[in-house]
């Protein structure tokens, strides 16, 4: 009974009369419980290895803990791998712990570590990052990621995640594989590419049929026929997006140092 959500950092609650606590050492804190150094030592050991310690305390006192390692996905080191080699800086935006977060972090091979974020505060880094004149893409799928898939230039919602995160993201990928954000960023710099083609196309069609035929030197059939030409030529040119394939082997180049990339 009386159960309350501390978001971010657990849950609270009461049993039989009793309080009972879930969550990490910050929610603990709040309630005025401390546990002893020698758990505190085991439970850094752990975050170390990148387990999430969640805490389980009543009676105002510690009585265990539940670990929880998230498992690193098959195609997770690729994808880090090839944003890097593309110029692309990364980020570890999380409430988990530093320790938990660097661990793994390091496994992936991420540039940067931002943790023990609340979810509130998710957009407010993702918008001191753009103040810095980055432009920022998130990627996300919980409830606690809407505002900062909102606040990014970009939101990418996996399409398994919550359905306030899809609709608060601008694109969302139907498949949870996540090389799926690097196909999404190499289809949109192919569309800006041929965008550009056809803007530079049409404006030289035009610089040189519109003369020729402001001097009477362009039969009006003629002219109609080009025009329907170009247009023809356009979308010629734009469906040959449909034909793109997507290596499987993301990566194409030598990766880049991280620093490299967030200064970029």
């Amino acid at each position: 009974t009386n159960i309350r959500v501390e978001s971010g950092l657990g849950i609270a609650g009461e049993v039989d009369g009793e309080q009972v606590l879930l969550g990490t050492e910050a929610l603990l804190a709040e309630y005025g419980i401390i546990h002893d150094e020698r758990r505190k030592a085991e439970m850094q050991h752990l975050q170390a290895q990148g387990a999430i310690v969640v805490l389980v305390a009543w009676g105002n006192t510690v009585q265990g803990a539940l670990v929880v390692i998230d498992q690193v996905r098959n195609e997770a080191r690729e994808i880090f791998h090839t944003l890097h080699a593309w110029n692309i800086g990364t980020v570890l935006l999380t409430g988990d712990t530093a320790h938990a977060a660097q661990a793994f972090a390091s496994k992936l091979g991420i540039c940067h570590v931002i943790a023990e974020v609340l979810p509130h505060n998710k957009a407010d880094i993702i918008h001191q990052l753009q103040s810095k004149g980055h432009i920022v893409a998130m990627v996300g799928d919980g409830i606690n990621d809407a505002p900062a898939l909102a606040q990014a230039d970009v939101g990418i919602a996996m399409g398994t995640g919550t359905d306030v995160a899809v609709e608060a993201a601008s694109v969302m990928l139907v498949r949870s594989d996540l090389r799926a954000v690097a196909h999404t960023i190499l289809l949109s710099r192919r569309t800006i590419r041929t965008i550009r083609q056809n803007l530079f196309w049409a404006f030289v069609y035009n610089s040189v049929g519109i003369p020729i035929a402001a001097l009477g030197m362009l039969n009006p059939m003629v002219a109609a026929a080009a025009m329907a030409m170009s247009s023809v030529s356009v979308l010629t040119n734009s469906l040959r997006l449909r034909y793109l394939q997507f290596p499987k082997d993301l990566v194409t180049q030598k990766e880049q140092s991280c620093e490299n990339n967030m200064r970029s």
